[in-house]
């Protein structure tokens, strides 16, 4: 397990395992509202290694913006592993990056359900360049500041998890 780090220590990690491997990364969003990509941007030199973020937080962005199948949608409803998935993998193919990272959720004070209470974040990380997914459900406590806060954090320890299970 991860020790604990800063956004902007974990966003640095990151931006060095791209830039060694040589691949871009991008972002598709909701429930963050285009946190990560904002993260992900504090860093200085950061073109080098991120490309672009798309923030979907309509069902309609993430259709048109990413291919979200609308019946995938309607199925699974937006906060789901379906989604998250198909929107990773439409941000990858939008900006022909070798890893993106998707998240959909609840952040909350209202919006919830049973089902799916505030705090219900689907986190989808996905290397294009070796066609591998991780895609987990996360259940974080606190307001919406907090779930935010903490789905940034989970994104970008994702992502580096993912680059460090795949060859380079």
């Amino acid at each position: 397990m991860r020790k604990a780090m800063s956004t902007e220590t974990l966003a640095q990690q990151l931006g060095a395992a791209l830039l060694a491997r040589g691949i871009m990364m991008t972002t598709a969003e909701s429930c963050t509202g285009g946190g990560i990509a904002a993260a992900v941007t504090d860093i200085a030199g950061s073109s080098a290694w991120f490309d672009r973020g798309f923030v979907t937080y309509s069902n309609a962005a993430k259709t048109t913006m990413l291919g979200v199948d609308r019946a995938l949608i309607d199925r699974h409803g937006a906060v789901s592993r379906e989604v998250a998935e198909a929107m990773v993998r439409g941000a990858c193919a939008a900006s022909g990056c070798g890893l993106g990272v998707a998240v959909t959720g609840v952040a909350g004070p209202g919006g919830g359900s049973p089902e799916k209470p505030v705090g219900t974040v689907w986190l989808a990380c996905y290397s294009a360049t070796h066609d591998r997914l991780d895609c987990r459900l996360l259940r974080l406590d606190g307001d919406r500041a907090a779930v935010r806060r903490q789905t940034v954090v989970q994104a970008l320890q994702g992502c580096l998890t993912l680059l460090e299970h795949t060859a380079t």
